[in-house]
């Protein structure tokens, strides 16, 4: 079933990364375990204020480019460069979000906006410059922002929390930033369940992006050099990134809006120029199909297909034999059995056809393109890797003398849970035994019943089509071949 992808950005300001590790925060601990929380340095031709570090973040290039340079953004360039949600909306006529509080986003006080069209409107600004008014304002930006996530269809939004940053000018990194902090995930915490309790829900894709800008002086205040004013920092989760994944490179402001397009599958313009691109990631676990995916099984399960129904009175057409592919040998011998009316029964079908396969694939097997170079960087990076087949488990040792047994940490064949695909049940079994969530888990598969087991179990799939065509979708990347499969 198609899903609509849509995005939620929520920009934090001024929250030091070390006070993460002091002050709970669940609703940011919920996003960071179902994908990824990265360190982001801030770039050293950046000023560390909230004008261009924001900016760098929205844009999707750096200073040089949208020239804020700080909290006074006249002079800037973002008609050139524009933010995320103006692109979106003028060029590609999606429905885009903003509420924010800090006036320069989103009005014309010095220099701004910096969101310059987005499509829907929250502005509530803060009664005075104090962390309570400031407090005041998230707490209206964020009651206003639940009801147009929750009954309206924005399909790219960004929401803007500045009351740790206020706080942290106005008394320091202690204890009232700390709560300014935790008030700040509980506000997060309201724009998750609003997408959760959304009608539309269970159709659509979200990636949630959270972000802060630049950190804090312990006394509070930043626009300097040290570390604790240049650390910020990204989480993200969605459906094309497994939990707990582990970026593959240092994760920077400008990657931010690259992100989001990538979430809606919007392909950015190279007259852009996009600083930015979307966070390459490895999983926890890799879980492998075996035939058709890393060995070149498939043509001799059909042949064995075929053999068994031609010796039982039937020709097996190739309509038919799409049919067998990627399923176990009950279930092919099942489908035999109503072909061929006169055939003997499923258990004795069952028998010839893991018979007449096993002697083939003893044979000798040949890899996919890319499985040896595959194996061998989930092997160098000490990823875990497993094997899960839809063959009997003579044929899985058979194959495991190819493919060597010693690279996958454990090996699922059929019949050795209570179903085996198209249900989600061995790749669940596969994830238990590496205690991983499914989620944490990579699934690469070559067929739709191996796909339907992965997604049913809430693995992430990289398809690598054999036989029969498969469509991409969220959570699901086709590429042509496991050479192809150089980042996850």
């Amino acid at each position: 079933m198609h899903r609509a992808r849509r995005v939620l950005v929520v920009g934090i300001d001024g929250v030091r990364l070390d006070t993460l590790a002091r002050v709970p925060t669940p609703h940011l601990d919920t996003v960071a375990d179902s994908g990824f929380l990265a360190p982001v340095t801030v770039a050293e031709s950046t000023p560390t204020m909230s004008g261009p570090c924001w900016a760098t973040i929205v844009t999707g290039v750096r200073v040089t480019k949208h020239a804020v340079w700080s909290n006074d953004l006249s002079g800037h360039r973002l008609g050139v460069f524009p933010d995320f949600i103006t692109r979106l909306a003028r060029q590609d006529g999606r429905r885009t979000y903003v509420a924010a509080a800090w006036e320069p986003l989103v009005t014309v006080a010095d220099g701004g906006p910096m969101f310059r069209r987005p499509t829907r409107l929250t502005h509530h600004a803060p009664a005075a410059d104090t962390p309570q008014a400031w407090e005041d304002a998230d707490e209206a930006t964020v009651r206003d922002a639940v009801a147009v996530l929750t009954h309206e269809d924005p399909e790219a939004s960004f929401v803007y929390l500045g009351a740790p940053d206020e706080t942290a000018h106005h008394l320091g990194c202690g204890t009232a930033y700390e709560e300014s902090v935790a008030a700040a995930d509980h506000r997060l915490g309201r724009l998750l369940t609003a997408l959760r309790t959304r009608p539309a829900y269970a159709d659509e894709a979200w990636t949630v992006l959270v972000v802060t800008d630049h950190g804090h002086r312990d006394e509070g205040g930043h626009g300097g050099a040290s570390e604790a004013e240049r650390t910020a920092w990204l989480a993200c989760a969605g459906p094309d990134i497994t939990a707990g994944a582990r970026p593959l490179r240092p994760v920077r402001h400008e990657d931010v809006a690259a992100q989001v397009y990538a979430a809606l599958d919007r392909t950015p313009d190279s007259h852009w120029t996009l600083d930015g691109t979307a966070v390459p990631t490895l999983p926890q676990a890799v879980l492998l199909d075996m035939d058709g995916t890393l060995v070149d099984t498939e043509p001799l399960w059909l042949d064995a297909a075929r053999e068994v129904a031609a010796a039982h009175g039937h020709t097996l057409t190739d309509e038919e034999g799409a049919g067998v592919l990627g399923r176990t040998c009950a279930d092919t011998a099942a489908y035999l059995a109503t072909l061929s009316p006169g055939a003997a029964a499923d258990q004795a079908l069952e028998s010839d056809l893991e018979d007449t396969f096993l002697t083939a694939v003893e044979k000798g097997v040949r890899l996919r393109p890319g499985a040896r170079d595959l194996l061998d960087r989930l092997a160098d990076g000490n990823i875990p890797a497993a094997l899960v087949s839809a063959s009997p488990r003579r044929v899985v040792d058979a194959v495991l003398k190819t493919l060597g047994a010693e690279v996958f940490r454990t090996t699922v064949a059929d019949g050795e849970t209570d179903r085996s695909k198209p249900h989600p049940d061995p790749y669940l079994e596969a994830a238990a035994r590496l205690h991983l969530p499914p989620g944490a888990c990579l699934v690469v598969e070559d067929s739709p019943t191996g796909i339907a087991a992965a997604e049913a179990a809430g693995c992430r799939v990289v398809a690598v089509p054999s036989a029969t065509p498969v469509d991409a979708a969220p959570g699901r990347m086709v590429l042509e071949s496991l050479a192809h499969l150089t980042v996850f």
